[in-house]
């Protein structure tokens, strides 16, 4: 069974797909998505720790040798990123059971089909990350996406739909370029396994083909992790899909496209391609700040909080693909870290707010007024992700802002590291606007709002506590991601 690991972390979920579309709607169909959903996060961390212990692990389907045969590979960076998506999918699922039943725009015996969707998004993502066929993380981001765009679309507000088409459109752009790219790289290679194009790119990258094959991979997964100024479909996506799914693909969806990214930059490519040749650096540290300025200051000025903090997401990926542009271990340490952060603090964040939706109905600033004394133990979970986003000491945050504000330091980029410093003191004003409406102005005469119920506040309870612990022992989020790092640059191979 230990063997067939990699396996059975992608078919699990995908078998899982269409049994949740034939049970009858109710509490059946909840446990059977839940339970898939831990048994993919016990999976993750049983590779991880594999990992960790004996190196990377190789998985040949149908006993095919690479690279004729589809190569399932997880070395530390890809089974850290594993471990993300499955711990998300398990937490929100989790969470997810009363949202479904009431905040969601379908009728109770269509209910079960959105477990078969959850399922389906879960298995494309856990795929993309696991594969090290290059074609098959195209078949697993269209699974993902397309069963993502129907996640989106049944938010109780009418313009989930518009939100939806919106980001099948700029999604399926970003699919063809990725399609043309991985294509490009076929026909000048003749094979799709990752390491084996890893082996013989060098022979050909002086080609126009293979720099065309770059260019049309940088600007897909670009726009599917939504780098400015490519991120104009997130803000309507994260703003009216319901709150579990708005939890579950802001804390996964675009982490895997980072994780994507780094792989073709540093596996396939190669770090002295992607950033010696054809200067990648130069492109994304500029984007990268604009777009962490430009959103947090967008930010500040909405007044859904849903959207506030989907535009914060911009930012935060802005820090991400800063790290990567340090070309440092320091800084990819940063980058790599904060994916597991990122995903600690907006999972709570939106959990949060799916608590406040449930019932006020909105997560609008005017409805949140002084929530805080009704819904205390919602927004203390609110409060800890917000300390976890600004980047204060002894929450999560704080140490991938540290390792990107010491990783631009040591390149001597002192205006990057008072850039970080600045951006987090904009996420200080926008998290206090909520503060501020929740605890500090008076309730509207005549509302009573109740605490939300336990099955909500576990769930975003757990993740916040998550914070705290993570700020506290590094181990897992920077300890790894440096190994991850050193493996990534072939530090020390």
């Amino acid at each position: 069974m230990i063997a067939h690991l990699p396996a059975l972390q992608v078919v699990i979920p995908l078998i899982s797909a269409p049994l949740c579309a034939l049970l009858p709607a109710g509490r059946a169909v909840w446990l059977t998505a839940v339970s898939t959903s831990w048994l993919a996060f016990l999976i993750a961390v049983l590779l991880l720790n594999q990992v960790l212990a004996h190196g990377p692990v190789s998985y040949l389907m149908g006993s095919w040798p690479a690279p004729w045969g589809i190569e399932y590979r997880v070395d530390v960076l890809n089974a850290y990123v594993l471990l993300i998506v499955a711990m998300i999918g398990a937490i929100v699922m989790t969470f997810g059971r009363l949202i479904v039943e009431r905040r969601i725009r379908l009728p109770e015996h269509k209910q079960p089909w959105f477990y078969t969707a959850y399922m389906l998004c879960l298995t494309g993502l856990l795929g993309i990350t696991i594969t090290g066929d290059a074609f098959n993380v195209f078949v697993f981001l269209e699974i993902s996406s397309l069963s993502s765009y129907v996640l989106i679309s049944i938010g109780r507000d009418r313009r989930a739909l518009t939100a939806a088409y919106q980001y099948l459109i700029m999604g399926t752009i970003g699919a063809t370029f990725i399609l043309i790219g991985i294509g490009l790289l076929y026909v000048m290679t003749g094979t799709l396994n990752m390491g084996d194009l890893a082996a013989r790119i060098p022979a050909v990258a002086d080609t126009r083909t293979v720099h065309a094959a770059f260019a049309f991979l940088t600007v897909g997964v670009s726009l599917k992790l939504a780098l400015f100024p490519l991120h104009l479909w997130l803000p309507n996506a994260y703003a009216y899909a319901p709150s579990a799914v708005t939890a579950f693909l802001a804390a996964t969806a675009t982490k895997v496209a980072v994780y994507v990214l780094l792989r073709f930059f540093f596996t396939v490519f190669g770090a002295g391609f992607s950033f010696e040749t054809m200067e990648l650096d130069r492109i994304l540290l500029p984007l990268a700040l604009v777009g962490i300025f430009s959103a947090s200051v967008v930010a500040v000025f909405q007044t859904n909080v849903k959207r506030m903090l989907a535009y914060s997401s911009v930012a935060q990926i802005g820090y991400m693909i800063l790290g990567i542009s340090l070309v440092s271990v320091t800084g990819l340490t940063a980058s790599i870290s904060h994916l597991f952060n990122h995903a600690l603090m907006k999972g709570t964040l939106f959990m949060a707010l799916g608590c406040v939706s449930f019932r006020v109905g909105a997560a609008k600033l005017e409805r949140m007024a002084g929530i805080g004394r009704t819904m205390p133990w919602t927004m203390g979970a609110f409060m800890i992700g917000g300390l976890s986003l600004i980047g204060v000491p002894l929450t999560a945050g704080f140490v991938s802002k540290w390792y990107l504000v010491v990783g631009a330091l040591e390149k001597g980029w002192w205006p990057v590291a008072v850039l970080v410093l600045i951006t987090s003191l904009l996420a200080v004003i926008y998290i206090w606007r909520v503060v501020e409406a929740a605890y500090f102005k008076p309730a509207p005469e005549g509302q009573v709002v109740r605490e939300a119920p336990l099955a909500l506040l576990v769930p975003a309870w757990t993740l916040a506590l998550a914070n705290l612990y993570f700020g506290l022992d590094t181990s897992l989020n920077a300890g790894v991601a440096q190994q991850a790092a050193e493996m990534l640059l072939g530090v020390g191979q």
